[in-house]
């Protein structure tokens, strides 16, 4: 009994390990603010979260639902990060910041995923049934933005600060505005084939702006067009003009010959 449970405990220990040294190393990968593995280790509250998260998630799976919903509520009490046992995570996965953050018990979440501080993955309905999003690979949510639903945002997609999301989106997306639309879709890549997971939020597009600049183009297109007009008309307006001084000359002048005629 003992040669076979070992070797479990041993494979379990193993993989806790290398999720762990994964979660740490992912934080030197995305915040350049960070110094030391200590730092990481002692002042990171959103390692802390996912760290809380990887042992609730595994006692929510073996049916320990209090004790998991209980060390859930000490985490958030903890970190101000809310994510529910029942949420399904991959790996690496990083929160920058985090206060505010929420993610529901149906969520799903891919490998390499980022999420900034206030964001949420929220529930629509009622009824137990898959109810919160679906976060495919590489996909980097900016602060303060709201995921509703059971939508699927497409792996290497960008959801921009202050959106909120209530639709499904395809791969490469950039999604901004209330309600979130899909404004751009391109894949980025490395040399090497790999997608790159950018976190610049200072190049998404303004559909606001694209609107208004569209707008702008087409009321300076009938500025021209009314100009034209107004200067054929113009030409029209002073040819008509001459004439009609034409025609009343030729009218004096035979109003005159028929008063001479007249007399003669």
């Amino acid at each position: 009994m003992t040669c076979c449970v070992l070797p479990a405990v041993y494979l379990f220990l193993f993989r806790m390990f290398e999720t762990l040294k994964e979660d740490i190393q992912v934080v030197f990968h995305r915040d350049p603010a960070v110094r030391s593995v200590w730092e990481v280790a002692l002042a990171y509250p959103g390692f802390h979260a996912i760290l809380i998260h990887r042992m609730t998630h595994w006692l929510w799976q073996r049916r320990f639902t209090t004790l998991a919903r209980f060390l859930s509520h000490v985490g958030r009490f903890l970190t101000g990060i809310e994510i529910h046992p029942g949420a399904k995570i991959g790996r690496r996965f990083f929160i920058d910041h985090g206060m505010g953050v929420v993610i529901g018990e149906t969520s799903e979440i891919g490998d390499d995923v980022t999420i900034y501080q206030g964001v949420t993955l929220g529930g629509t309905s009622t009824q137990r049934t898959k109810r919160h999003p679906t976060i495919e690979d590489s996909v980097t949510i900016f602060s303060g933005a709201a995921v509703l639903g059971p939508v699927t945002v497409g792996r290497h997609s960008r959801v921009g600060a202050g959106s909120v999301l209530v639709a499904s989106v395809p791969p490469h997306s950039t999604v901004v505005g209330i309600p979130g639309k899909a404004v751009r879709i391109e894949a980025r890549h490395t040399p090497a084939g790999k997608a790159i997971i950018d976190l610049n939020s200072a190049d998404l597009p303004d559909p606001v702006q694209r609107a208004l600049t569209s707008a702008l183009e087409q009321v300076e297109l009938l500025e021209k067009r009314v100009n034209e007009l107004s200067a054929r008309q113009g030409g029209l307006e002073e040819k008509t003009a001459e004439e009609s001084e034409i025609l009343k000359k030729v009218g004096e002048l035979l109003k005159n010959q028929g008063a001479v005629g007249g007399k003669q």
